[in-house]
């Protein structure tokens, strides 16, 4: 009988924690946003075929009013140079980047970025600040997104097999991209030298 009020004891127990458990994730989970209207035009790219660098370049050099770019790892200096003279010819360019990654990583071009007046925020909330996003123009109806696998780095181009997708004239896309943007620089610290 004890054995049997014992079980029937841990049973309630169990069966309470997984009523907490189930509510406290109904109360932090969000529903989906709605979906998007497609629009615009979308360009896949798939290195190491794709000159997927070159692409990311002519999208910057075409920027001209704002660059925003979160980065897992940013060690092109071919995509440093060209966020470097959009941000000289008056384009606002903004980075966040995986702060484990700038520390590990000797060939980061975030510090160059910031000492050339670019604002560089480290994302430390998170294990792994994955995302590999640039979010171009967002107010313009020539808004362009760039997201994908393809870490912006010379070896993402010529020795990994990667992924990237540019969405052209979608702006309801962008900003939903630049609202996410927004969001995780609000979490992240800025960048000193």
């Amino acid at each position: 009988m004890q054995n049997r009020l014992m079980r029937c004891a841990i049973g309630w127990v169990l069966a309470l924690n997984a009523l907490h458990l189930d509510a406290a994730a109904a109360a932090t989970a969000t529903e989906a946003p709605p979906p998007i209207a497609a629009h615009g035009t979308l360009q896949p790219l798939f290195a190491p075929w794709d000159n997927i660098e070159a692409a990311i370049i002519e999208v910057i050099a075409s920027a001209r009013q704002q660059v925003l770019v979160q980065a897992y790892l940013l060690t092109s200096k071919k995509i440093a140079t060209t966020l470097l003279a959009a941000h000289r010819r008056g384009v606002e360019v903004k980075v966040l980047v995986d702060a484990d990654q700038l520390e590990r990583v000797d060939s980061s071009v975030a510090p160059k970025l910031a000492a050339g007046g670019i604002p560089v925020w480290l994302e430390t909330k998170y294990q792994n600040a994955h995302n590999k996003v640039m979010v171009i123009d967002a107010a313009s109806p020539k808004a362009v997104v760039i997201t994908g696998s393809f870490n912006f780095t010379w070896t993402a181009q010529h020795k990994n097999a990667e992924n990237l997708l540019i969405v052209r004239n979608n702006p309801a896309l962008a900003e939903r991209y630049a609202s996410n943007w927004e969001r995780h620089k609000n979490e992240a610290i800025p960048y000193k030298k």
